[in-house]
C-alpha cells in the first residue's frame, strides 16, 4: 500500500489479497473518506447545527463571513449529519455470480461481497439504520436494519458465505427489501442482471412506489464486456451446466451487439422508474460503486 493510491482507487483483487473481508472494507473506506475530505464535500448529507467561536486552525470555509461583517465576531458553523435514513442492501449470490473471467481476477461475487460490506460500513459511520438481503434462487439470508455500528459483524456473516446458488430470484429479493425498510429509504442492489427484465422492473417501480430511492450496481467481468478470450473456448452457463464449444473472435461483433442492446434496455427501464443504474466491471475499483452510492444518498429528501 505504498502506491500513493488510496485504497479505494487500488486494483481491486490485490487490494482483496491483503485481508480478510471486515479489513479490506475499512480500508476502503477510510480510503473514500479521506477523498471525500480533501474534496469541497462535507460528507453525504449535512444540515447546519450551531455556531461556535473560531479557533485556530479551524478551516476558513466554515467561517460565518456575515456575521464577521455585522459584528466584528469570528464564529464557525458547525453541522450535524442526518440520521434518519434506513437502507438495504441486497447481494445477488447466484452461480453466475460467482464466476471470474481472468486467473487472479475476483469473482463478480467477491467484488460484490466487498463493496456491500464497504457500503454497510459507510452507511453506519452516516450512522443510518442498513440491512442486508443476500438471495440466489430464494432469498437466503436477512439481517434486519440498525444504525448501531457494533451492527457491523451482523452485515458482514451472511457476505463471508462462500456459498452460492443456482437461479437468481431478484424481484423476491427486492420485495423482501421493501417490507423490511418501510419507510421511504434506500435500496443498493448487487447483481450481474442475468435474468429476465420485467419481472425486475415491476419489483423495482414498486419499492419506487413506496417512496425508495433505489440503485442498481450491474457487476460484470470484463469479458462479458468484450469478450477477449483467444482461441476456442467451451462456454458454460454456470446456473444450467449447459455448454457450448465456440471460438469467441467469430462471436464476438454479435455479442457485443447483444451486451449493448441489453444494457440500452436496463437503462431504459430503470431510467423510466426514476431508479439509478451504474455498471461496474471487476477490474474497476471499488471507489467507484461508492461514488454511485454516495450520489444516490445526496438524492434523497
Amino acid at each position: 500500500m505504498t502506491t500513493g493510491l488510496r485504497p479505494d482507487q487500488l486494483d481491486p483483487a490485490a487490494l482483496a489479497a491483503l485481508g480478510r473481508l471486515d479489513v479490506v472494507a475499512r480500508w476502503i473506506v477510510d480510503g473514500f473518506l479521506t477523498g471525500l475530505h480533501r474534496s469541497a464535500r462535507k460528507g453525504f448529507s449535512v444540515e447546519f447545527a450551531e455556531h461556535r467561536p473560531y479557533q485556530p486552525g479551524d478551516d476558513l470555509r466554515y467561517v460565518d463571513w456575515r456575521i464577521a461583517a455585522r459584528s466584528d465576531r469570528w464564529v464557525v458553523k458547525e453541522y450535524e449529519e442526518e440520521t434518519n435514513l434506513r437502507a438495504a442492501i441486497v447481494v445477488d449470490a447466484s452461480r453466475s455470480m460467482d464466476w471470474s473471467g481472468a486467473p487472479g481476477r475476483l469473482t463478480k461475487l467477491a467484488w460484490a461481497n466487498r463493496v456491500a460490506a464497504a457500503a454497510a460500513l459507510l452507511l453506519l459511520r452516516q450512522r443510518d439504520a442498513v440491512g442486508l438481503v443476500r438471495f440466489a434462487s430464494a432469498v437466503e439470508a436477512v439481517v434486519p436494519p440498525s444504525a448501531r455500528l457494533a451492527h457491523w459483524p451482523r452485515l458482514l456473516a451472511p457476505l463471508e458465505d462462500r456459498g452460492a446458488g443456482s437461479g437468481t430470484a431478484v424481484p423476491e429479493a427486492l420485495a423482501h427489501a421493501g417490507r423490511m425498510i418501510r419507510r421511504p429509504g434506500l435500496v443498493l442492489l448487487c447483481t450481474d442482471l442475468l435474468t429476465e427484465v420485467e419481472p425486475v422492473a415491476r419489483a423495482v417501480r414498486s419499492l419506487r412506489a413506496q417512496g425508495h430511492a433505489v440503485l442498481v450496481l450491474q457487476v460484470l467481468d470484463p469479458v462479458e464486456t468484450d469478450l477477449t478470450i483467444a482461441g476456442e473456448a467451451l462456454l458454460e452457463d454456470p446456473e444450467t451446466g449447459e455448454q457450448v464449444p465456440a471460438r469467441p473472435a467469430d462471436l464476438r461483433d454479435a455479442y457485443l451487439d447483444t451486451v449493448a442492446h441489453a444494457t440500452a434496455e436496463w437503462q431504459r427501464t430503470f431510467g423510466a422508474a426514476g431508479t439509478t443504474f451504474t455498471q461496474a466491471t471487476t477490474a474497476q475499483p471499488f471507489g467507484l460503486a461508492l461514488r454511485a452510492l454516495l450520489r444516490a444518498r445526496e438524492r434523497l429528501p
